[in-house]
């Protein structure tokens, strides 16, 4: 790896770690963490199993069904029957979660708005596709290497 990767790869773990911090007091404003808010966001469009948003999210079941039976035991979310497969029910919103779900996006994008003001949208653009290109790269990487 030339050093300019190197420093890259450092760079994005430093962006995602400040971006995470950031996430998360964001999210405590509205009585959240950030877990909460990345379930909630995940299952906002369509109702899906906890497995399911597990995969989306790339993180391990075990720790979304945690998440998830605290969203419920809040009442930001319930579980409903799931006509494809009586053991896996789907996680959706109710009207309450839907509430603390847009409270939680409208603050983000707020800030969002603030943070990237001095930065050309053109950048952003073309930041965001030069990470997905590394994505794919990443992901055909791990294909390949049988680790999914």
């Amino acid at each position: 790896m030339s050093d300019e990767m190197a420093l890259l790869v450092a760079d994005v773990f430093e962006a995602a770690g400040a971006l995470r911090r950031l996430g998360e007091h964001t999210a405590q404003a509205e009585g959240l963490t950030q877990a909460r808010w990345q379930v909630l966001s995940v299952v906002s469009e369509t109702a899906m199993t906890v497995p399911q948003a597990a995969r989306r999210l790339g993180v391990s079941r075990q720790n979304v069904q945690r998440v998830a039976n605290d969203l419920v035991t809040f009442g930001y979310a319930a579980y409903e029957a799931n006509p494809d497969h009586r053991g896996s029910p789907l996680l959706t919103l109710t009207p309450r979660g839907q509430e603390v779900l847009a409270a939680v996006t409208e603050r983000a994008a707020a800030i969002h708005r603030t943070l990237f003001a001095a930065l050309p949208q053109s950048e952003i653009t073309r930041t965001r596709a030069f990470l997905r290109r590394l994505l794919t790269e990443l992901d055909q990487h791990e294909q390949a290497d049988g680790k999914r």
